[in-house]
């Protein structure tokens, strides 16, 4: 059973109940829930050959029972972020990690963050060359260093520091697809046009554990073809990731809008000051706020009754889910 629909044209919206559910409520019941994404973007029928689109459903399938697994244990929902993120990572069918797109000079500059809710912790990295997992590394800041972000140089030091971080050669995450991709930006930057297809990719995660506690977390390659050392939403928190007592979300799309929309907490915020519910406040910023300001994109979202949200304004998004009924499911397209 998947989650009950609410549509807006020409987009899509998932969840239901109350927003101000307490976090205990969700403890008591035991209840769970995961949300995950592999980002919004120009995705439309027909435009995946059938190989590719089997191997996407069956990767975040995965992705599902890694972060599932954890929580079905009695484990915490940072933990269940993680695990789902990092099997996103290691795909090449997603802007993050393994499939992460390429930079203007033809490498590759990762960002990440993670957040625990009811405790306020946050970590990330931007810019990061050379781990293999940016999510992994993120979660490495928030407990092992004094600090929430880490950039570039710095947080490739501070890597060095963290013997569970894997490194690689920057070229391990070359792709001939993403280079593809690349090629074609800078044919249609070099004719005065834009590439809408740059803008999108991203990975992320939402779960509610049985202590009834939220975490998120967000993973990207960024933007095609980016220069001057760009970070995106992905790894600001309250931009592309956030996570309180209440409510937790992980954005995709046009990471400068969401940056100077604070895309993120304004959802959890409007529940909490305004009493909307995750429905009425996920839809109202990714595709009232976001689409106003001009940009586009989407978000999954989760409360503390395991209510979820998965609005978007794009022709897709990749995207899974597990209700606390246990029921689950994965999708691509506008119309599933």
């Amino acid at each position: 059973m998947r989650p009950s629909l609410l549509l807006a044209v020409p987009l899509l919206a998932l969840a239901t109940g109350c927003a101000h559910a307490r976090p205990d409520d969700a403890a008591a019941a035991g209840r769970t829930a995961l949300v995950i994404h592999g980002g919004a973007g120009v995705i439309e029928r027909g435009s995946l050959d059938p190989q590719a689109e089997r191997a996407i459903r069956a990767t975040l399938q995965q992705a599902l029972a890694a972060g599932g697994d954890v929580l079905a244990g009695g484990g915490a929902a940072l933990d269940a972020v993680e695990a789902a993120v990092r099997v996103l990572e290691e795909s090449p069918h997603f802007n993050a990690g393994k499939g992460a797109v390429f930079n203007a000079e033809g490498g590759h500059e990762l960002d990440a963050s993670i957040m625990e809710g009811h405790t306020r912790r946050a970590g990330a990295v931007a810019g990061v060359t050379t781990v293999r997992s940016p999510i992994r590394l993120a979660r490495a800041v928030m407990e092992h260093s004094p600090h929430v972000m880490l950039a570039g140089g710095g947080a490739e030091a501070f890597a060095d520091t963290r013997g569970e971080i894997e490194r690689v050669p920057n070229d391990w995450f070359d792709t001939a697809p993403r280079r593809r991709a690349l090629e074609r930006a800078q044919r249609q930057a070099a004719a005065g046009r834009e590439d809408a297809a740059a803008y999108f990719g991203t990975v992320g995660a939402v779960a509610l554990d049985a202590r009834g506690h939220i975490a998120a977390a967000t993973s990207t390659g960024g933007m095609t073809n980016k220069k001057w050392g760009r970070v995106g939403d992905s790894p600001l928190v309250g931009a592309g990731t956030w996570a309180d007592a209440g409510c937790g979300v992980s954005g995709t799309g046009w990471g400068e809008f969401y940056i100077r929309n604070a895309v993120a907490h304004d959802v959890c915020a409007r529940m909490a000051y305004r009493g909307d519910s995750l429905a009425t406040a996920a839809e109202a910023v990714v595709n009232g706020v976001v689409v106003e300001a001009g940009g586009d994109g989407g978000a999954i979202a989760l409360d503390a009754q395991g209510n979820i949200a998965m609005p978007f304004n794009t022709a897709g998004m990749y995207r899974g889910w597990i209700n606390p009924d246990g029921s689950r499911g994965v999708a691509i397209y506008a119309d599933e």
